[in-house]
């Protein structure tokens, strides 16, 4: 955590109304990004805020007000804004609090059902809408995420594999997908217990949604059940399954597809994890990728998955995937 302020903070802070008001520096996430907590002690309850700071050139807050504005037009939860500076990366924002959905449960275990049966429930109401003014989930976009795998992870653990392959097989799996993503649904790519927040009236508050495109529906609901931060049990994401096909009708395919993109997302993490580990010099997220590591070969034992399983068999080999992909040092 750093305590440096942003630069003309306190001009943007007297400009939006809360000059003089206390800063608290909170943890930070995987990227450039800085929060801040701002209260303004005054008569009665002390009034609170957010500050983002994603300064340029390596941040853009637009992306996240342009998503953010239409998630709130659309009656779902999304943080209102108080005061912005695009150019300068300066976002004032609603305070949801500190109960994370992830924090909350490693207190209340007893209510995990309820609390992702809420999630599946958001995403389910999510994709009742018609698709947001956002960019479409290409293949493109999947086939570069999946490469993070081949990019990052596999030479971070010495491993030389056959990239072309890797590219053709994904291409083999993810076809499909493309023709049953139309018209879409909005996926906000990063939907897991770190980035829900659980509010004060029983709602639940969305986050860290800037990177939004118009996909397919399964993969939001994998970002959640099969999420690199939390374990959830095989039975929990079965009964969430089941419950989010009974919310939205999705039948013939849907599953088959839930594994795809499972799979596509959870080789994605994996070279994301290494590539904060070797490029960005945060080690802290190897311990994630067992977690992670599991759900993929989960995901690779669906059918649907016959040619980039194929690609596994051929190109890790054995002593990666028995310690999980977690052997990085």
């Amino acid at each position: 955590m750093t305590t440096t302020l942003p630069d003309g903070i306190d001009s943007f802070l007297v400009a939006a109304g809360w000059g003089g008001a206390e800063i608290q520096p909170l943890a930070g996430d995987a990227s450039f990004r800085r929060y801040f907590r701002i209260l303004a002690n005054g008569h009665g309850p002390a009034q609170s805020a957010m500050l983002m700071d994603a300064p340029p050139p390596h941040e853009d807050p637009r992306p996240f007000l342009h998503v953010g504005q239409w998630l709130a037009g659309h009656g779902l939860r999304a943080p209102a804004i108080y005061a912005e500076n695009a150019d300068r990366g300066l976002v004032l924002l609603e305070d949801f609090g500190n109960a994370r959905m992830r924090d909350y449960l490693e207190d209340a275990p007893q209510d995990e059902y309820r609390i992702y049966r809420a999630a599946v429930d958001t995403l389910a109401a999510l994709h009742r809408l018609p698709p947001g003014p956002f960019d479409p989930y290409s293949l493109e976009v999947y086939q570069r995420e999946a490469a993070l795998f081949v990019e990052w992870f596999c030479p971070a653990a010495g491993v030389e594999v056959d990239a072309a392959g890797y590219a053709a097989a994904w291409r083999e799996v993810l076809g499909p997908v493309i023709e049953r993503q139309n018209p879409g649904v909005t996926v906000l790519r990063d939907y897991h217990a770190e980035n829900i927040m659980l509010l004060d009236d029983g709602g639940q508050g969305l986050i860290d949604f800037q990177d939004a495109l118009v996909g397919h529906p399964a993969y939001d609901l994998v970002s959640l059940l099969q999420d690199a931060r939390r374990d959830v049990s095989p039975e929990l994401e079965r009964a969430m399954l089941d419950h989010y096909r009974a919310a939205t009708g999705a039948n013939g395919e849907f599953e088959a597809d839930y594994a795809r993109l499972g799979a596509q997302r959870n080789a994605k993490i994996v070279g994301i994890f290494a590539r904060l580990w070797k490029r960005d010099g945060k080690p802290r997220y190897l311990s994630m990728i067992p977690r992670v590591w599991d759900a993929l070969e989960r995901d690779l034992a669906h059918p649907a998955l016959a040619p980039v399983a194929a690609w596994f068999d051929s190109n890790i080999p054995g002593f990666v995937r028995s310690e999980r992909g977690g052997g990085l040092e």
